[in-house]
């Protein structure tokens, strides 16, 4: 596995971009949070990388920060959520802001990012709310970026530990909706909704 590279920027042209480490020039894709910190062309740089093997292709994708490989890692083993669109989630949002859309249960704001149905979001909350602060964001934005109850999700969690699948349990809480309620309130209503 190659950690990272630090080698001279040669040619940029997102989402591609080459480096020259040593006489060697490695071809490297990268999301646009990465390339609008790229110095010149010619200058040094380093970049934490992560290599996808495909029986047809080896792909080497570069991050400016720790915590974007890290973000992108976690991305892909979300099902349905590819190396291509882990690259575009990470181009529309730093990862402390898409930490912030997870942590907030913010689905509007992930739609918004291209490729990211409602569907997708809404898979994006429930299966990474958990393991952001352990397994994504370094120690210093976990300081900076305080847990703040999500009423919603908490619902959501609590459905899920009940035995429904967690994108049906995102659906009961969307149809009750969540604004002014308390967790509890939210589970109730939504209990009551299936049994109509």
């Amino acid at each position: 596995m190659i950690g990272f590279l630090r080698g001279k920027l040669v040619h940029k042209a997102p989402p591609w971009l080459q480096l020259d480490v040593n006489g060697v020039g490695y071809e490297i894709e990268a999301p646009m949070t990465t390339f609008y910190n790229l110095p010149v062309i010619g200058q040094e740089v380093k970049l934490h990388t992560h290599l996808v093997v495909r029986e047809d292709a080896h792909i080497l994708f570069g991050f400016h920060t720790e915590a974007d490989r890290a973000m992108f890692r976690t991305l892909i083993k979300i099902n349905g959520v590819g190396p291509k669109l882990a690259l575009t989630i990470l181009s529309g949002q730093s990862a402390d802001e898409f930490y912030r859309c997870i942590n907030n249960g913010d689905i509007q704001a992930l739609v918004k990012l291209p490729g990211v149905g409602k569907k997708t979001a809404e898979r994006l909350v429930v299966e990474l709310r958990d393991k952001m602060l352990d397994s994504i964001m370094p120690e210093s934005s976990q300081t900076k970026l305080p847990v703040q109850a999500n009423p919603g999700q908490e619902a959501i969690s609590a459905l899920c530990s009940l035995g429904y699948k967690p994108q049906d349990a995102a659906k009961m809480v969307q149809a009750v909706g969540t604004e002014g309620k308390s967790c509890e309130d939210i589970i109730r209503q939504a209990l009551q909704s299936t049994k109509r």
